[in-house]
C-alpha cells in the first residue's frame, strides 16, 4: 500500500443539502489519520481544492445547476489527483458531494486510462442533463465517468479523457434508489453491474465483495468511491440523501475489508454532512471504514 495524500473538496453545489461541504473537516477532525499512521502509512494533507460558494456564482442552467463552477472546480481537483500520484501518493479526496468523482477521475485516468471503479451508493449517479429529475449533478458523475455526457459540448475539454471508466470493470454496490433512466440504462448489455441491496440480503456481503473485486480489477486503476448513503440512516445519518435499508456497520466493514486485500489506486469518501449528523457519528463511522480499505483489521 502507498502512503496517502488527502484532498479535501468542500463542495455543495452539486446537491440540494447545504451542509455537506463542511465534511472534510468534520473528517479531519476525526482520529483517521492517526489510526492511518498506526498502519505504518504515511499521510500528508495536500491541502483543499478551492470552490467559489452559491452567493458568488450563477446558477446555471435548470438541467444541471452550477455545472460551469462544478467543472472548474474538478479540473483543479484532477491537477490535485495527478500531483499526488506522480509523487507517490494514493489519492484521498475527502467530499464534499458526490460531485467530486468528476475530478478524481479525470486526474487517475490521464494517467493510467480507462479504470474500473466500485463505487458504493444508494444511487447510481448515472443521469445525464437530459434524464436528471433534479439538475443536480451530484447524481451525475458515474455518467460523466463513463463518457455518458460526452456528447454534451458544456462537458468538452481537452484536457481531461472523456471516458474515465471501463464499464465491463465498473460495478455499483449496495444500490436501492435509482430512476426510472438509470434503470433502463443498467439493462443494457454494457452497463455497470449492480450489486443492489435485495442482492446483498439474498447472498451476503462477502461474496458480493469478492465478486465486485474480480469485476472491478484488472483495468489501468482501481478507484473506491464512497458515499456515506451506501449506509442505512440508522449508521450514517448526517448524509444528505438518506435511504432506509442500506449497509449497516459491519457489512461496509467487511466489504471495504475485502477490498483492502487488493488495495485501491484512489478514492473517494463523500457525502458526509455535519449539519445533519447526530454527535459526528457519520464522520466518525466513515473514518474508520477509511481505515479497514487500508488494511486496519482485528488481528
Amino acid at each position: 500500500m502507498k502512503d496517502i495524500g488527502i484532498i479535501g473538496f468542500p463542495m455543495d453545489l452539486g446537491g440540494n443539502s447545504r451542509g455537506v461541504d463542511m465534511g472534510p473537516s468534520a473528517l479531519r477532525l476525526t482520529r483517521m489519520v492517526s489510526r492511518l499512521e498506526s498502519l505504518g502509512l504515511d499521510v500528508v494533507e495536500l491541502g483543499n481544492v478551492l470552490v467559489h460558494t452559491r452567493g458568488l456564482i450563477s446558477t446555471g442552467t435548470s438541467d444541471a445547476h452550477f455545472l460551469e463552477e462544478i467543472l472548474r472546480a474538478c479540473d483543479a481537483a484532477a491537477e490535485m489527483t495527478v500531483d499526488a500520484v506522480e509523487r507517490g501518493f494514493t489519492p484521498l479526496m475527502l467530499g464534499g458531494d458526490h460531485s467530486v468523482a468528476i475530478g478524481s477521475l479525470w486526474g487517475m485516468s490521464s494517467l493510467h486510462g480507462r479504470g474500473g471503479a466500485i463505487w458504493i451508493d444508494a444511487h447510481a449517479d448515472l443521469n445525464t442533463p437530459e434524464t436528471s429529475i433534479s439538475g443536480n449533478v451530484h447524481g451525475m458523475p458515474l455518467a460523466v465517468a463513463l463518457g455518458l455526457c460526452s456528447d454534451d459540448p458544456r462537458f468538452a475539454n481537452d484536457r481531461w479523457p472523456a471516458q474515465a471508466l471501463d464499464p465491463q470493470h465498473t460495478v455499483i454496490v449496495a444500490a436501492r434508489d435509482l430512476d426510472s433512466a438509470e434503470q433502463e440504462l443498467l439493462r443494457s448489455p454494457n452497463a455497470p453491474r449492480v450489486f443492489s441491496m435485495q442482492e446483498i440480503d439474498r447472498r451476503g456481503i462477502a461474496a458480493i465483495a469478492d465478486e465486485a473485486l474480480a469485476i472491478a480489477s484488472g483495468a489501468a486503476f482501481l478507484h473506491v468511491s464512497l458515499d456515506l448513503d451506501a449506509l442505512d440512516p440508522r449508521d450514517a445519518p448526517g448524509v444528505g440523501t438518506p435511504v432506509r435499508g442500506g449497509l449497516d456497520y459491519r457489512e461496509a466493514h467487511t466489504l471495504l475489508e475485502i477490498i483492502a486485500a487488493h488495495g485501491a489506486s484512489s478514492v473517494d469518501v463523500v457525502e458526509v454532512n455535519p449539519v445533519l449528523d447526530v454527535r459526528n457519528q457519520t464522520a466518525e463511522t466513515a473514518a474508520e471504514l477509511i481505515c479497514s480499505l487500508f488494511g486496519a483489521s482485528i488481528i
